[in-house]
């Protein structure tokens, strides 16, 4: 592997470089410290974990390894080019492996929908479930690349922190027609519910209703098909500690289990961070990989004018996650239909939506996603064992209506156990060797998540691009934002992006002359 020299990038000693301190070591934020460490900064970052990875991080119970969050690895050049940007090689540090099929989608009728990394393989699939559908579908992926090359290439990977950014490509979003939802274009190219929800869901992994979300996010289904859908071997927690190593290499520092209470300013500009231990470190720039509705709530203390706090009460956020990590013993060879990854749809799909998103009801029906990363990287459980993760999407904690999820969360659980055993995992709840529970609780609590949202801000059309917060702060000058409540958005892709864009914003470092 090519190893980056510090020097290499900035000829001073490390201590004599100019600072920057990121708060959170999550994807984002680690992203941040590797690009600002190639530019030139001496990186410091802080983060209230005891690893780096944010809700990218993993848990270990009786030898079952849990990924927190994100499973899999899409648009992986996003990776590679980042670490090429500090003269290092991802696939030399990542043990990368491709998908196939992506993932299966069952429907309450029997029938199923397998995404696989071919043209020819999902006009199969469509073909199979409505051949009236086809050329619709062939419509649809024209599409899908049109705002792909438009939504990721262009505008998620450049700034838009300026009014003239937006006035610029607003004909664009016109005549890609970014003003109706995922699922209405889907449901002008298809007619089959089933294959509606199939080519509409995608948003939910980034937070977003389907149903209100603009159009522009039907690109997941191209950048899926054309650069795969991947498994990093240790989960996204190895490529977290990998980006550490890099930051490292680089002369930086990590701080763990510490918590940032305030940004310092000095001469009306971002100085430094304090924590709550009350140390202070100062800094040239600071940049909150922390959430974006966090950072401004809680961290900046000046004046606010656009992010207040009304402003983000008021603000569309996306939805909760009821998250069960599960470990089962000697099932290894047991329910061999089931793959990597399964999503379990249930008998209602708008309806479901919009109880989670709009009157944040908690239903007694759900859709799961089901992650089996034994299948592809036996190290997640001990040997003939298999470990599991099984999502489900539910309301955030900022309704009117608060669920109490400390009364909630065993009665979930037995609804969840009782959905599995039916239809997917028969006898699994006999053979159950470790268990983790997240509800919006420990998104609040663990990740400070605003309202325990999972993904931040809602992606919807007037809360993105030049809507979302942006990468250089409206409020205090020195401060930078990455991650998922950031331009361009939430997912692994749009997090590392975010860090592409910061680099564009921050200036080059001016030299500390050497005492």
């Amino acid at each position: 592997m090519t190893r980056v020299d510090p020097n290499l990038f900035y000829p001073t000693p490390p201590k004599h470089r100019p600072t920057a301190v990121v708060i959170g070591a999550g994807l984002g934020g680690l992203a941040a410290g590797m690009r600002l460490g190639a530019r030139g900064y001496r990186v410091e970052i802080v983060d209230r974990l005891d690893m780096p990875g944010g809700r990218g991080s993993c848990l270990h119970q009786n030898g079952h390894r849990f990924d927190l969050g994100p499973t899999i690895v899409t648009v992986p050049q996003t990776l590679r080019e980042l670490w090429a940007a500090c003269g290092e090689d991802f696939d030399a540090a990542v043990d990368l492996r491709p998908m196939d099929p992506f993932y299966e989608i069952r429907f309450p009728d029997g029938s199923n929908f397998k995404a696989t990394g071919t043209t020819d393989g999902m006009r199969a699939e469509v073909a199979r479930l409505s051949p009236s559908d086809l050329k619709g579908f062939d419509k649809f992926l024209v599409d899908s690349e049109a705002r792909y090359q438009f939504g990721f290439e262009d505008l998620g990977r450049r700034p838009m922190n300026k009014l003239a950014d937006l006035i610029k490509v607003l004909p664009k979003f016109a005549y890609l027609r970014a003003d109706r939802s995922v699922y209405a274009h889907a449901a002008r190219r298809v007619k089959d519910e089933r294959l509606r929800m199939a080519l509409s869901f995608h948003p939910l992994f980034i937070g977003g209703d389907p149903f209100h979300v603009t159009s522009m996010y039907i690109l997941v289904s191209h950048l899926e098909k054309e650069f795969g859908v991947h498994y990093a071997m240790g989960g996204v927690a190895a490529i977290a500690q990998a980006m550490a190593d890099v930051i490292e290499r680089q002369a930086g520092t990590l701080n763990f289990n510490q918590d940032v209470s305030e940004v310092l300013t000095k001469n009306g500009r971002a100085a430094g961070v304090k924590l709550a231990s009350g140390r202070i470190i100062p800094a040239d720039i600071v940049v909150s990989n922390a959430d974006a509705g966090h950072t401004y709530k809680h961290l900046v203390k000046s004046p606010r004018k656009r992010w207040t706090d009304n402003r983000l009460k008021k603000s569309r956020w996306s939805m909760g996650l009821f998250v069960w990590y599960f470990g089962t013993k000697g099932t290894r060879k047991m329910w061999e239909d089931v793959g990597h990854h399964t999503i379990l749809n249930g008998p209602r799909y708008k309806g479901l939506v919009r109880d989670i998103f709009i009157k944040g009801k908690l239903s007694d029906d759900m859709s799961l996603y089901i992650h089996r990363p034994t299948v592809t990287d036996p190290s997640a459980a001990p040997e003939g064992d298999d470990t599991f993760y099984v999502l489900s999407p539910v309301p955030h904690l900022g309704f009117d209506t608060v669920i109490d999820w400390e009364e909630e969360r065993e009665r979930y659980k037995a609804k969840v156990t009782k959905v599995l055993e039916d239809k997917v995992l028969p006898g699994f709840s006999e053979r159950i060797s470790a268990s983790e529970i997240f509800t919006p609780n420990e998104f609040r609590d663990r990740y400070l998540s605003p309202n325990g949202s999972g993904f931040s801000i809602e992606p919807r059309i007037l809360q993105s691009a030049w809507f979302r917060p942006h990468n250089v702060s409206e409020e205090l000058p020195g401060l930078y934002l990455v991650g998922a409540g950031t331009h361009p958005g939430a997912g692994l892709p749009g997090v590392i992006s975010s860090a592409e864009v910061l680099s564009k914003l921050v200036p080059d470092p001016v030299k500390v002359p050497a005492e």
